[in-house]
């Protein structure tokens, strides 16, 4: 089998389990890290290439063309966010994000919110949109 078919066998099987919900996650660094991994194990045998040849794995992603898969999924949850904020008001994806639960929180420091994670990406790129929608 070629290389052409075999990437394109890559883009619909591994990557696609990869990014499978990926629209509501909340990446942590040590969750980049492993999806970042685990991209770069389906990629190193479609080169035939092993770790001991110690290629970087810029250069595996130039030979294959495929782009970071972290990137992938910031840009999917960019496109879920605008396709969201498109939807009616009456709509669940719509009311999510601003859902408030009541009562109190535990103890400790609180977990990163989806919505979070986008203010954050939005401020280091420039781009100030409302994940509430509104």
């Amino acid at each position: 089998m070629n290389t052409q078919t075999k990437l394109r066998i890559h883009n619909i099987t591994p990557e696609a389990a990869l990014k499978l919900g990926s629209e509501a996650w909340v990446l942590k660094k040590r969750e980049e890290q492993r999806l970042k991994a685990a991209q770069m194990k389906f990629l190193r045998p479609l080169l035939g290439i092993t770790k001991l040849d110690k290629e970087k794995n810029q250069c595996i992603r130039l030979k294959t063309g495929a782009q970071n898969i972290v990137n992938e999924i910031k840009q999917y949850q960019k496109m879920w966010l605008q396709h969201v904020q498109r939807m009616d008001t009456n709509r669940l994806p719509k009311q999510a994000p601003q859902y408030k639960p009541k009562g109190r929180r535990n103890i400790g420091r609180q977990r990163k919110r989806w919505r979070d994670q986008l203010h954050l990406e939005d401020q280091r790129t420039g781009n100030t949109p409302n994940p509430s929608g509104t």
